[in-house]
Order: structure tokens, then sequence, then C-alpha cells
């Protein structure tokens, strides 16, 4: 059968009766962050992928494209993230050719948290939705389970607290596009120097009205490889040698049995390094 299968919801709960600990909610590994700022809305995140405790990628991709004004940029389980912002950009450009009218990102919004409330938070998708349209400019939460926020600056995932403390600390109203981009940009820094599961760059999305949107990939490169200071690889003779002596192994005394062949001289160079008989 197709879909999700909660056969095992009824063992879970006798098991659960019975003092076996139920399963418990794991942490999104992220830090994504929104603003909106006198002209448009700014959103951004971390690029650091986990599976556990092991990073699986330093550089993916985690803002979202959903129309040509409105992008998503997505916490919890990549591959959730991933097809769930697919489906509703498929679907959104399907109503928007019906309608002939431009998609509003409310529209999105609302496809989104019916479909995330039909699965119970079993789809682990949680999203900053953010977007210009004819009738403004909109900045939107979406959490798993498909209750929603609509918030002048919002901060989602295990980095959304040290996020939310620069936000709230130099947040001001009537921000320029520049002071919105390097708002964002902070926040994120703070999600990657305080939290385990956020690392390596910045994404940034600028979206503007009458204007392509901007994705600004790795705006900033925070954790970037120096080189080593020191090189290990010494030149040959760092280390001093009291006697050297070549041995030559059966195999290879076959390659040395046309010394004949060498002048005289060539053939005591060599039996001096190699130690073999040139009678």
């Amino acid at each position: 059968m197709p879909g999700f299968d909660f056969s095992n919801y009824n063992r879970n709960k006798a098991l659960h009766a019975k003092g076996v600990p139920l399963p418990k909610a794991t942490s999104t590994g992220t830090t994504i962050v929104g603003c909106i700022y006198d002209k448009g809305v700014v959103i951004a995140a971390d690029t650091r992928a986990t599976s556990g405790p092991i990073v699986a990628d330093k550089n993916c991709e985690k803002l979202h494209y959903i129309a040509p004004q409105i992008w998503c940029a997505g916490a919890g389980t990549a591959a959730d993230t991933e097809f769930t912002t697919a489906l509703i950009s498929s679907n959104i450009e399907l109503h928007s050719l019906s309608t002939g009218r431009t998609p509003r990102v409310v529209t999105c919004m609302t496809m989104l948290k019916q479909h995330l409330f039909r699965y119970q938070g079993y789809i682990g998708a949680y999203l900053v939705v953010a977007g210009v349209d004819p009738t403004g400019t909109h900045l939107f939460t979406v959490h798993a389970h498909g209750s929603t926020d609509k918030l002048p600056y919002v901060t989602m995932g295990s980095g959304s607290l040290a996020a939310m403390s620069v936000f709230e600390s130099t947040w001001r109203p009537n921000l320029d596009r520049q002071a919105a981009i390097d708002l964002c940009a902070e926040a994120i820094k703070a999600g990657i120097f305080n939290d385990l599961g956020s690392g390596s760059n910045v994404d940034v999305c600028v979206i503007e009205k009458d204007k392509p949107t901007q994705l600004l990939r790795n705006y900033l490169q925070p954790n970037q490889r120096e080189p080593k200071q020191r090189d290990y690889r010494f030149p040959r003779g760092t280390t001093a040698w009291l006697k050297e002596r070549t041995i030559i192994s059966k195999e290879d005394v076959g390659k040395y049995v046309t010394m004949q062949e060498i002048s005289s001289e060539e053939q005591e160079n060599i039996a001096e390094r190699m130690e073999i008989d040139t009678s």
C-alpha cells in the first residue's frame, strides 16, 4: 500500500504501557532565518547536512525554489524538505497557469501547512516561506505539524535560539537591502558557531518586487580551511646517516645480467652501489 504505515502504533502504545519509553523527537540540525526589509525580504541558511554525529555534506543547499518571487528555506529531514518544496512548487505552477495570476505567498503557505498537517509531523519539514506578490511582502514559518507564524523576522532549526538573539538585539524597522542581508548573515553565523548541527557557509536569497530573485550562494565562508603553517615533508639529507647499503633480491638480479654491455667504469659504479660481483 502507498503512503505511510501506521500499523505499529498500537504496538508502540502497548509497549509504552509496560514502561518502554517512546522514542524522543530529534532536533533539526540547521539554522535558517528570514527578515523583511523596506523593499523586499531576505532568507538565509547554513550549508551543513548531518547524519547523526557525522557531517554528510559541508556545502548543501537549503534554499529551495517555489516560484520566481517565492522561495523557501528548509530545516529538518533533507529529503522531506527537498521533495515537499518540489511538490508545492509544481502545484503552485499549475495553480498559476489555471488562474492566470501571479502566485500568492499565502497560497504557497496554505498548501504547505495542509500537506504537512495531513501527515501529522511524519514529514520532517520545517520551512521558512518568503516572497513578494501583488499584495505585498510576506514571511511565514511552517512547522512539520502544520502550524504557521507570520512575523517580520523568524528563525528555525537547532541554531534558532542563537540566531534569534542576533535579531532581537539588532533588528529595527525599515532596514535597507544591505542591512537586511548583513543581519541575516550574522544570525546564521551565530548559529554556525554556537550549534553543532549547523556549520560551513552562509547562503542568502534576496527577493524584491519587480526584480529577479538573487541567490547569493556561499555569501560568507567563515570556515575555510587555512593552509598548514608548517610543512612536514623534509628535504633529502635533513637527517644524517652513517652508512648506506642497497640489497638486490634474487628476482632483480636478472635485470643486471647484461652488465657486459656497460663500460667497465660504469660497472664498477653499479657494483659499488649494488654490492654484486662483476666478474
